[in-house]
């Protein structure tokens, strides 16, 4: 039995909505996951987070076990209490960065050996760690395991390498979690773009049973047609029963797709890093608030959005700060996307249970325009 109930309401297609139920709110399917690194979603309050209506949160192990400490924030009362967000948190495990930092990270069975980025210091970070870091130091309400990820392209035998040894670190991942019925474990997927690796990924994890199933490895330089190749089977591969979660993904045309192919939950530091450099993801596409076709554009980037960042402020507005590198213009095009992201989770979730996804999806991706 999971530990969190997830009750599948309706679906259309592979498409599913339904309801992931925590101890401490429910999680609303599919579900967007802001981003919060380092214990802060990036320019925003909780509050305009939890107001954009996002039910769950991201936190980053490795940023956290760094600075301030997993130790200090499990002094001062754990992630939650520390970044002042009652609602649901997932923290990754620190694996993407076995990837992202491998220039100064060493792979081996036993863990992960770091140099610090901040101060150069040596951390070893094995599956048990990462665990006690996660579930007893930060306390998140959804724990992953330790994986190891490859960049793509990548040969069968490197994926197939690097996917053996993400199901053994699952294993261990397991037996260090044991029995907390306050907190869930989800497993990874991974076996880059093949699908026999894929598929035994995904029996040796549903052997070591987990609460959930993340899909890991994509969005790691196969491009949007290479990623929904792989999604055209992998999220299949895993148990219906329980949530699928595509990490690090993404872009508004690549979450409609994957929900169309049965996923349930994605992060990303897209909507935030895009605010961060002047860009606005809306329903007709993106818009580079740095172009002087906005410089006299009264009209703001939504008038429909119950988000002040997207309803009040004028392009033209939105394009001076920009220009001015003002930070008022991270912090109003940072809420504005993620507003906009949780509008589309919204959207993706009523198509689903009314059964008109595809009419939805053709739609949508006909007015995906770059401007």
């Amino acid at each position: 039995m999971a530990a969190f109930p997830f009750e599948i309401a309706a679906a259309d297609g592979k498409a599913r909505t339904g309801v992931l139920t925590t101890p401490r709110g429910e999680i609303r399917t599919p579900a967007f996951m802001p981003v919060g690194t380092a214990g802060t979603v990036k320019a925003l309050t909780t509050e305009q987070v939890a107001a954009t209506g996002a039910d769950i949160v991201l936190g980053n192990t490795y940023h956290l076990m760094l600075r301030p400490g997993a130790e200090r924030v499990a002094r001062l009362g754990g992630l939650h209490r520390f970044m002042r967000w009652e609602k649901p948190i997932l923290t990754d495990s620190g694996g993407f960065q076995v990837m992202s930092l491998s220039r100064i990270s060493k792979v081996t069975e036993e863990a992960v050996t770091f140099q610090s980025h901040i101060d150069g210091s040596k951390l070893v970070l094995t599956p048990e760690r990462s665990i006690a870091i996660q579930a007893d130091l930060l306390g998140a309400d959804i724990v992953m395991q330790l994986d190891e990820l490859v960049s793509l392209p990548a040969t069968e035998d490197r994926a197939g390498e690097a996917m053996r040894r993400s199901a053994r670190w699952g294993e261990r991942s397991k037996a260090a979690f044991g029995e907390r019925g306050a907190q869930a474990l989800f497993g990874i997927q991974q076996g880059g773009t093949s699908e026999a690796l894929r598929r035994e990924s995904a029996e040796r994890l549903t052997e070591t049973g987990f609460d959930g199933y993340a899909i890991g490895g994509l969005a790691v330089g196969e491009g949007h047609a290479g990623m929904v190749e792989v999604l055209d089977f992998a999220p299949a591969m895993l148990p219906p029963d329980r949530p699928r979660y595509l990490m690090g993904v993404g872009k508004p045309v690549d979450i409609v797709e994957a929900v169309a192919r049965g996923v349930d939950m994605f992060d990303c530091v897209l909507p935030t890093r895009s605010g961060r450099h002047g860009q606005a993801w809306t329903w007709e596409g993106s818009v580079n608030l740095k172009n002087a076709r906005f410089a006299d554009d009264d009209a703001p980037l939504d008038a429909a959005s119950p988000c002040a960042a997207s309803r009040d402020y004028s392009k033209a507005y939105l394009h001076h700060l920009v220009k001015s590198e003002e930070i008022l213009a991270q912090v109003l095009l940072s809420w504005h996307n993620l507003a906009f992201f949780q509008d589309l989770m919204a959207a993706l979730r009523a198509a689903i249970a009314e059964g008109r996804l595809d009419a939805f999806r053709r739609d949508f991706a006909a007015r995906q325009v770059v401007r």
